[in-house]
């Protein structure tokens, strides 16, 4: 997980410095975090580390997110980028998942994953609000940026 977070964040950078930023990696990086989250959650849950509402929470937002920017997409020849709430959101999440399989005793007394889960729960909740924020900007003419 660590290096699947490193790796993304690598491949941004990459394609920043070389000016290689394409309206496909636009759509395709965004959707592969959201494969990537989606299924190491359903893992969790299937063994009993994690609650069924934060799954079908998160894997929901993620779809309603997709739904929005294709729409946009389709509709105002806008592709939208990550926003920085939602990075801090996916950050807290990865954190999470390395607190629930690193296998320290100190995680499990100071209730890491409870802190992550929550943290990540109202960091997708808010992030979720800003992309709706930014979907409707976009749709009433009102700019790109939220």
């Amino acid at each position: 997980m660590i290096v699947a977070v490193l790796t993304d964040w690598f491949d941004g950078q990459v394609a920043r410095w070389t000016n290689e930023v394409s309206e496909m990696g636009k759509i395709i990086d965004p959707l592969a975090d959201k494969l990537c989250l989606a299924s190491v959650a359903l893992y969790f849950f299937w063994i009993g580390q994690l609650p069924l509402w934060f799954v079908l929470f998160a894997v929901l937002r993620d779809v309603l997110i997709f739904i929005g920017a294709g729409y946009v997409k389709f509709r105002y020849s806008v592709v939208t980028t990550s926003l920085w709430p939602g990075k801090w959101a996916v950050g807290f999440v990865s954190m999470m998942f390395i607190a629930m399989v690193w296998p320290h005793p100190v995680f499990r007394l100071y209730h890491v994953k409870e802190f992550f889960l929550y943290l990540s729960t109202v960091m997708l909740l808010y992030s979720f609000f800003q992309y709706c924020i930014r979907f409707y900007r976009i749709h009433k003419g009102l700019g790109y940026n939220a």
